[in-house]
């Protein structure tokens, strides 16, 4: 008799749907205990808020042209230029044929702006009120839409970035992107249009989404995503490099451009000769989209 290993194997693509459903169920946890707070009033939160808010408000009122220098940057910043930037992206890769990856990004955009505003209508809250305001805004405040659609934004274009991008350009995409985050969720604060607790709920709200929709992608089409994720590195490899490449492969029928899925053993390099191409250290390109919001 043969005593085999008959426990489960947890794939690289389990690692990654367990990822995502973390994400979006902690924040989902931690939305829900926010929500609760702020519609009970519990004091030193209440407090927090008003605080903050009072004392950013005076300095903004007291420092015009850096109120216009924030004012300005949070226009920039806003939902629309943010759910434009994901449309344009969504194309994109629908033109070159990374049809799941395309509706991934739709769908980031589309959910997170609709469940906004079902948030915002569901919760009522009041925005900030002040005799002498720097800046107005219209709607409902929890939570801020502003925070949302930055954060979603973002952390979709990293992302993207991740698979192709060294170390150092991880690094660099990650940072910008908090700091861009961070300065747009700040400055609704500094403007007095929100509450600190919009904007922290405004993010978790984002990592509701981005999670969710991640897993419902992964489990209505297993493996699209990361196939998705090597069509456009091959789409996206330089011309010459494609030539090459090709000239150091036996001739085919097909194109290789038209299915790059099959043709990745050979492309996953840019340096090696097809035959190094077997060793997983080569690959540049993950298998899973392991980038997205790590």
């Amino acid at each position: 008799m043969h005593l085999t290993n008959s426990s489960p194997t947890i794939t690289a693509r389990d690692r990654h749907l367990l990822r995502h459903a973390a994400l979006a169920v902690c924040c989902a946890g931690l939305f829900a205990a926010l929500a609760a707070l702020v519609q009970t009033g519990w004091s030193p939160l209440a407090r927090f808020d008003r605080e903050l808010t009072g004392d950013l408000h005076r300095y903004a009122a007291d420092h015009t042209v850096w109120t216009a220098s924030v004012q300005m940057f949070s226009d920039i910043g806003g939902t629309i230029t943010m759910r434009g930037v994901l449309g344009v992206v969504a194309l994109w890769l629908w033109l070159i044929g990374a049809r799941t990856l395309a509706g991934w990004v739709a769908a980031q955009t589309l959910i997170g702006w609709g469940g906004q505003w079902v948030l915002k209508l569901s919760f009522g809250r009041h925005r900030p009120a002040f005799s002498d305001p720097v800046a107005h805004a219209d709607g409902p405040a929890f939570p801020s839409g502003h925070a949302m659609a930055s954060a979603i934004t973002c952390a979709v274009l990293v992302g993207l970035l991740w698979p192709r991008a060294r170390r150092a350009g991880r690094t660099t995409a990650s940072t910008t992107a908090a700091l861009t985050v961070l300065a747009i969720g700040g400055s609704r604060v500094f403007l007095g249009v929100h509450w600190t607790t919009d904007v922290l709920a405004g993010w978790l709200a984002a990592g509701i989404v981005l999670g969710a929709v991640t897993v419902l992608v992964e489990l209505a089409r297993p493996g699209a995503l990361a196939r998705d994720f090597r069509r456009v590195d091959w789409r996206t490899r330089p011309r010459v490099q494609r030539v090459l490449v090709s000239s150091a492969r036996p001739p085919r029928d097909t194109d290789p451009s038209d299915d790059p899925a099959e043709d990745l053993p050979d492309a996953r390099s840019d340096d090696a000769p097809p035959a190094a191409s077997a060793d997983p250290s080569a690959d540049p390109v993950p298998d899973r989209p392991d980038g997205l919001l790590r």
